[in-house]
């Protein structure tokens, strides 16, 4: 994987010099590709571009970038994987100098256009391309928004400046950038614990969107937004929909699309792997792929020291039925302690999903033995995982029968016992418990149950759900939270409750929280990260089915339960659903005491004036006693709090 920048410039003498300006800002990301670096000018340095490179296609020079198209026209940097392009290759008329995809991508570019061979294109990317016939620089995205691209246009007495890179530290490092805090984006953050796409932790710096290409002309610098692809677009075509009846072929055909899918996203001249859980997604990802060949595959597993957190024993129970080469590192809370400040480096911007934490150290401990791990990301979103799906759906099914006022009576009394009261109550009841309450850690999922009861409607319970803090207004200072618009609302509205999230998810939740997760800690320790369930064909599927092959008898994921029967007994499969879990609550009241105390201080807290400091402070002093388990709005405010120190 790799780290692309660049800039547009209409007058270069602003900022000085343009080789050392665009030097910087890769130097600001060498973490991404460690193994090559390169730069590319046009003649008056007003257009530049720039690459890191981690080689794992085509390991030799005629890999390097940026890379020109063989008639000159075409100049472009890439990150990111294209599966199919042995299989494009075979439909361009052109005579290779390397074994590349991205010299596969040029050649495209000459033969069909751009917007025509990214269509063409499976895989995963971001890339930036001049055009020296049109003067134009074009930025793309792929579909799902498994790679990432922040850009923006930067003014200063009357001098434009377009800038992108794959990490806003890129930005930062050039000398013209100024940019301060959004406030309204950090409301967004306090909310749901990241900054959903197009916005960024900074004032005009945007995320360029899952499936579309932005270009830019070099007389104005303007900028022409097209959208190629969108979940949206699959929903609004139902003549692909699967019939209920048809639960044998869309089983025989969700295990070949995945065969295919696993077989060419394995396809590297280094060593490869995959990040193991013990859970369904992961579980079938090493499954076939250890079917696929007689070498037992590397699997790794992440695991922790307290109990109700450890899906290690699961996942070395599977390593070992498949007879995989299987790697345990188990996470101790003075590991955590000594990663948690690194992690507003690791993140260019504020994000507070807790397993960054060990998906993080997973990484590095795999980057030991490969250079390439598959995950099972994308599984929950697309089949039905969450448990909050079928929880959400069974809450609104009867709380929307009774009167809100009577629902937050019920809420106040369900609030009323703390979180692990809670889970020491479904213990000594776990014979009678329901199937969705059973496993450890429910707790705190009684508790966002208890505050949507008051919800009004499917949409409001949706956000509610998701939420971190409730009234993030109230909390930031002269902030004012976004309506989101990335949702076309009459696709939406025509769907049940349940598709609502799914759809909500697949375009907000997984490319901004789970992909940003992965694909930070994952380069952070130099090495790729793929998802098999995120190629657009199996995503294409997977909306295409109905509700009934993905929930049956009280859980989700019924018809990737029925494809990894196949390469498995039904004993290793059904397991309680535990996820991804960190035990955040009891390192916050032990070992991250100290740290987060200092960041949660109330004169600091006064002093940065981004936070009304009295609801923080009484949430911590809670959290500290044992009453409550505050964890996800504390990490919020940390993490927020430690990207601020570190920048």
């Amino acid at each position: 994987m790799c780290g692309i920048v660049g800039f547009l410039s209409s007058n270069q003498e602003l900022f000085g010099d343009a080789k050392e300006a665009l030097s910087g800002m890769i130097d600001a990301i060498r973490h991404r590709g460690p193994d090559d670096q390169g730069l590319w000018f046009d003649s008056g340095q007003l257009i530049g571009i720039g690459h890191a490179r981690l080689s794992i296609l085509d390991l030799s020079s005629l890999g390097h970038q940026p890379m020109g198209s063989v008639s000159g026209r075409y100049q472009i940097v890439f990150n990111g994987e294209i599966y199919n392009h042995l299989e494009l290759r075979k439909k361009l008329p052109s005579t290779w100098r390397g074994s590349s995809d991205t010299e596969t991508l040029l050649a495209g570019f000459e033969a069909w256009g751009i917007v025509e061979t990214i269509k063409k294109c499976v895989g995963m990317f971001a890339f930036a391309v001049w055009d020296s016939y049109l003067e134009c620089l074009t930025l793309g995205r792929d579909r799902i928004g498994e790679k990432p691209l922040y850009y923006g246009l930067l003014s200063r007495n009357g001098f434009n400046l377009f800038l992108f890179a794959s990490d806003l530290r890129s930005l930062k490092s050039h000398p013209m950038f100024n940019a301060e805090v959004d406030r309204d984006a950090l409301c967004l953050f306090m909310r749901y614990g990241y900054i959903p796409s197009p916005y960024s932790i900074y004032q005009g710096i945007k995320k360029l969107n899952p499936g579309t290409l932005i270009t830019i002309t070099k007389s104005n610098l303007h900028q022409y937004s097209e959208q190629y692809w969108s979940p949206d677009f699959i929903e609004t075509s139902r003549d692909n929909r699967v019939s209920p009846v048809d639960s044998c072929k869309a089983v025989e055909r969700l295990d070949s699309l995945l065969n295919i899918t696993i077989s060419q996203e394995s396809i590297a001249d280094v060593p490869i792997g995959v990040f193991l859980s013990g859970g369904i997604d992961s579980s079938a990802i090493a499954a076939i792929l250890q079917s696929q060949t007689a070498m037992p595959i590397n699997t790794f597993t992440v695991g922790f020291e307290e109990a109700g957190f450890n899906e290690a024993d699961s996942a070395a129970c599977i390593a070992k039925y498949l007879g995989t080469s299987h790697e345990e590192l188990y996470v101790t809370s003075r590991q955590a302690l000594d990663t948690v400040p690194s992690m507003a480096k690791i993140f260019s911007e504020p994000f507070s999903d807790p397993s960054q934490i060990p998906t993080y150290l997973l990484a590095k401990f795999a980057r030991k033995k490969v250079s390439v791990a598959l995950s099972g990301d994308g599984g929950d979103e697309l089949f039905g995982g969450y448990n909050r799906y079928l929880f959400t759906q069974r809450f609104w099914r009867w709380i929307s029968i009774f009167p809100v006022e009577s629902r937050r009576l019920v809420a106040n009394l369900l609030l009323s016992a703390s979180p692990d009261r809670w889970d020491s109550i479904i213990a000594s009841l776990n014979w009678i418990a329901p199937t969705f309450l059973k496993g450890a850690n429910k707790g705190p999922l009684i508790h966002k149950g208890a505050n949507v009861l008051a919800c009004e409607d499917i949409k409001s319970l949706q956000i509610e759900a998701m939420s971190r803090w409730k009234n993030p207004e109230s909390l930031v200072i002269n902030g004012r939270e976004p309506i989101l618009k990335s949702y076309d609302e009459a696709i939406l509205d025509s769907h049940s409750g349940l598709e609502r999230m799914m759809i909500s998810d697949i375009k907000s939740y997984l490319p901004d929280d789970v992909l940003v997760k992965f694909d930070r800690a994952t380069m952070a320790a130099s090495l790729e990260g793929r998802s098999p369930y995120l190629d657009h064909r199996v995503v294409e599927f997977a909306l295409s089915l109905p509700l009934v092959l993905k929930f049956k008898n009280g859980e989700g994921k019924w018809i990737l339960r029925k494809v990894l029967e196949k390469y498995m007994p039904r004993d290793l499969i059904d397991r309680p659903k535990m996820g991804f879990g960190v035990p955040i609550s009891e390192w916050l009241r032990g070992p991250l005491k100290e740290w987060a105390s200092e960041l949660l201080d109330e004169t600091r807290l006064r002093r940065e004036g981004f936070f009304q400091a009295e609801p923080i402070r009484e949430k911590w002093l809670e959290h500290l006693s044992g009453r409550r388990n505050w964890q996800d709005c504390l990490w919020t405010v940390l993490m927020f709090q430690a990207w601020l120190e570190e920048n």
